[in-house]
C-alpha cells in the first residue's frame, strides 16, 4: 500500500489576504496601463513577462529587431521600481564582464595589498541580457548559477544577488551567423520563452505617432521590490487541485516520445520532450496568472495560458518535423487540444 506524502501545512486564506489579492489585481492592471503608455500592443507578451517575474522565473524574448523588446524591459523596471541594467552580449564578452572581478589594491592604512571584488552588472534586480546568443558558451554559462541560485561565486567566495532578481534575455531568431545557440540546460533555466510578433497595421500607425512626434511616456512606479517579494510568497500559496496537478503532469509526459502517453505525432516529430522543471513552471505560472486575475485558486484556463511559453522551448523537434514544417508551437497546440 502506497503512502501519500504531504508537504507543509494546509493553506488557509484569511479575509485580509483575499482582500489583498484584489489590490494586487488592481496593481497588475495599472502596470499594464503604464507599460502600454510606452509600448504599443504586445498584450500577450507583456502579460507573460509579468507572470514570469512574479513567479520568480526568467524569460527569453524571441523576436526580430525593432519590436521594442528592450523598451518593454526597461519600462517594466521603472514600473516596478527595480534597479535595471542592460548587457549587450558580444563574441568578445568575458564571464568577468558580467559577474565582476577581483583586483589588488593597497590598503593605505596598513600598506598591505588586498583583493577587492568589483561587482559586475549582474548585481542588479532586473538584468537585460541583450542578444544572449551572440556570446560564447563560457560567458553564457556565467549566468547559470545566477539564474538558478541567485548568487555568484568568484574566487571561492559566494556573493548573493539583490532580491528580487530577474533575467530577461533577448534573442534574434533570424540572423544566426556568428551566434552560439543556447544549450538545452540553459534554455531550461528560463521559465518562459516569449515570442514577440510583428504589430498590427493600426498598432504600427500608433507606433509612428508615438515615436516621430514629441510624445514622451510618463512612467510612474506601481510596486516596490519589497511588495514584489511579498507577492511572490503569495503566489506560492495559491491553491491547485490534485486533479489539475495530474493534468499538468499528464500534459508534460505527452511531450516525451518514449512515454506511453505520447501519441503517434509526438513519436514522429519529437526528439526530446519537456522535463520535470516544465511541470513546476506550469504550476507556478498558473498560480501567478490566477492571483494576478484576482483569484486564489488555479483554474484550467490558467494552465492553458502558460502552457505555450513554458513548453515551447522545452520540446526539441527532429528532422522529420523540420521537413514537414512542424515546430514546437504547433505540437503544444495539438497537445492542449488532445489533453482537453
Amino acid at each position: 500500500m502506497s503512502e501519500t506524502r504531504t508537504f507543509g501545512e494546509a493553506i488557509v486564506w484569511t479575509d485580509e489576504e483575499k482582500a489583498e489579492i484584489g489590490q494586487l489585481k488592481a496593481a497588475h492592471d495599472l502596470i499594464l496601463k503604464q507599460v502600454h503608455s510606452a509600448v504599443v500592443g504586445q498584450e500577450q507578451v507583456i502579460r507573460e513577462v509579468i507572470i514570469a517575474l512574479f513567479g520568480q522565473g526568467h524569460a527569453l524574448l524571441m523576436g526580430v529587431p525593432g519590436l521594442a523588446k528592450t523598451l518593454l524591459v526597461s519600462t517594466l523596471g521603472r514600473c516596478l521600481s527595480l534597479a535595471f541594467k542592460r548587457v549587450q552580449f558580444t563574441p568578445d564578452l568575458m564571464p568577468s564582464d558580467i559577474t565582476g572581478t577581483e583586483v589588488i589594491e593597497e590598503n593605505k592604512a596598513t600598506g598591505q595589498r588586498e583583493f577587492r571584488f568589483i561587482h559586475g552588472p549582474i548585481f542588479t534586480q532586473l538584468l537585460l541580457a541583450d542578444e544572449i546568443n551572440r556570446t560564447p558558451p563560457k560567458t553564457q554559462a556565467a549566468l547559470l548559477e545566477a539564474m538558478q541560485e541567485r548568487q555568484v561565486s568568484v574566487g571561492g567566495v559566494r556573493y548573493e544577488l539583490p532580491k528580487p532578481f530577474f533575467v530577461l534575455a533577448t534573442q534574434n531568431p533570424i540572423e544566426q551567423e556568428g551566434t552560439y545557440p543556447l544549450p538545452e540546460a540553459q534554455l531550461d533555466r528560463f521559465m518562459f520563452r516569449v515570442d514577440v510578433s510583428y504589430p498590427s497595421e493600426d498598432e504600427e500607425v500608433e507606433i509612428l505617432n508615438m515615436t516621430t512626434a514629441t510624445y514622451e511616456a510618463n512612467i510612474q512606479p506601481v510596486l516596490t521590490g519589497e511588495q514584489i517579494l511579498h507577492l511572490q510568497k503569495m503566489v506560492r500559496k495559491v491553491l491547485i487541485s490534485e486533479e489539475l496537478k495530474r493534468y499538468v503532469v499528464r500534459l508534460v509526459r505527452m511531450t516525451r516520445a518514449t512515454e506511453p502517453e505520447a501519441d503517434e505525432r509526438v513519436r514522429r516529430w519529437v526528439a526530446w520532450g519537456a522535463g520535470p522543471r516544465a511541470c513546476q513552471y506550469l504550476v507556478i505560472g498558473a498560480k501567478a496568472h490566477a492571483i494576478l486575475n484576482g483569484r486564489h485558486e488555479v483554474q484550467h484556463e490558467d494552465i492553458a495560458f502558460v502552457a505555450r511559453p513554458v513548453l515551447g522551448h522545452r520540446i526539441v523537434t527532429n528532422f522529420t518535423a523540420s521537413a514537414e514544417g512542424v515546430d514546437s508551437r504547433k505540437i503544444v497546440e495539438e497537445l492542449l487540444q488532445k489533453a482537453g
